[in-house]
């Protein structure tokens, strides 16, 4: 089951070896693959000392506990490579059809200053996705930000209506459109609200990049209202809703069996390429932590059972594992008790955490799968619309992992 093992994983990222489906097929298929291997992806490394899966493969479990954490990090990404002979799995679900690329208008470089360079560069790869003869739109910037897309797709004659719930964003964004002599309106708006639509219904072309959970769904749903004419949208942090369940927007994906709620939801979101050496070690230390506590805990409750700690945890100003220890049990009210070597109890969390990365590359084959569905799902709902819809990525994973894009005409 190792990195050593051959077999149909070592041709996933060539993509074009695979013949593409129809939507409808290809999220039938997907649906099918997550039912049933759900057991694989439906767990929680973290916090449970033993996973379902690892008494049916008992050889691939063994093997992942024993790696070590630079192995975890290194296939975080690309688990199919570490995890071979599981690729056929998955494979044949995974195509996904290149979106065409088209050369980008030129730009006064001085609009780009102020903008994080990751930033800008996926605004540019989003829009070098939209045909040239979207130009001439009545443009939305929907959860615009300060609107640095919408403009950067109406400068210089198209019309702009950035949507911005935060006061702050919404008066930069208009001095930024009056700068650069914009016709852009900013209102100060909720997406979530009523008075969306007001703004929503008189633009024909509606934009978005990384809007998440609700506030995607929710711009897609407009759609079966408004007369819409296009639509380019790169989801984000399906998690963040309000629902306990994601509610499925197509007909094929309100028939399905598979539910997913807000834990299961973040599983695309675990693959990290942006955080630096220096975030990565602190964030490995104090989950090295939480994990060298966890087993302490459980010796000192007299319960073997995971207790949660609350997120400002991760911040808390302990600069030893015996201090930070010592906090977390005065926080939850627990009696510790002596530790013979508290070296050692470290040790044992690094261990764990070791042992946790690796089994969660096992979950990190489902990652793309799941998000793919949840895409799917949308690019359904907008053929029943009457749209056109293309699925693809705008941009490579090493820029934003969140880098599927929609892009739907009427």
């Amino acid at each position: 089951m190792g990195e050593s093992n051959k077999g149909a994983g070592a041709c996933y990222p060539q993509r074009s070896c695979l013949a593409p489906l129809p939507y409808d097929e290809h999220f039938a298929a997907l649906d099918q693959l997550l039912r049933v291997q759900r057991p694989l992806w439906d767990n929680q490394p973290f916090t449970q000392q033993t996973l379902s899966w690892e008494a049916d493969y008992p050889e691939l479990s063994a093997w992942l506990r024993a790696q070590s954490l630079e192995h975890a990090e290194k296939y975080q990404l690309e688990p199919w490579r570490a995890l071979k002979g599981l690729g056929s799995l998955f494979l044949e679900n995974m195509y996904l059809t290149p979106l065409t690329q088209y050369p980008a208008k030129p730009l006064p470089e001085a609009m780009t200053r102020g903008i994080p360079g990751r930033k800008w560069q996926q605004i540019e790869s989003f829009a070098s996705c939209l045909p040239p003869d979207w130009q001439g739109s009545r443009w939305l910037d929907w959860c615009a930000g300060k609107g640095h897309l919408g403009r950067r797709l109406a400068w210089p004659d198209d019309s702009l209506c950035c949507i911005e719930h935060d006061a702050v964003l919404v008066a930069a964004g208009k001095q930024l459109s009056q700068q650069w002599k914009v016709q852009a309106s900013h209102p100060h708006c909720d997406a979530l609200g009523e008075h969306a639509v007001t703004h929503v219904s008189g633009s024909d072309t509606w934009v978005a990049l990384h809007a998440c959970g609700d506030l995607h769904t929710h711009l897609l749903r407009h759609t079966s209202t408004q007369s819409v004419r296009r639509l380019a949208v790169a989801p984000c942090c399906y998690n963040r809703i309000r629902a306990d369940h994601y509610q499925p927007l197509s007909k094929l994906g309100r028939a399905s069996a598979l539910k997913l709620d807000r834990r299961q939801l973040g599983l695309p979101l675990q693959a990290t390429v942006t955080a630096g050496a220096g975030e990565v070690r602190k964030r490995n230390r104090i989950m090295a932590w939480r994990l060298g506590f966890d087993a302490l805990q459980r010796q000192w409750r007299g319960v073997d059972e995971y207790l949660p700690l609350p997120s400002p945890a991760s911040h808390w100003q302990h600069d030893t594992f015996p201090d930070w220890c010592l906090a977390a049990a005065a926080h939850k009210g627990i009696q510790p008790r002596p530790v013979s070597d508290w070296q050692v109890a470290e040790q044992a969390g690094w261990q764990r955490l070791a042992q946790v990365r690796n089994l969660e590359l096992v979950q990190g084959l489902f990652r793309r799968p799941l998000e793919f569905w949840l895409l799917l799902d949308m690019a359904l709902f907008l053929q029943e619309q009457g749209f056109s819809v293309q699925l693809g990525e705008f941009c490579p994973q090493s820029l934003t992992p969140r880098n599927l894009l929609l892009l739907a005409e009427r």
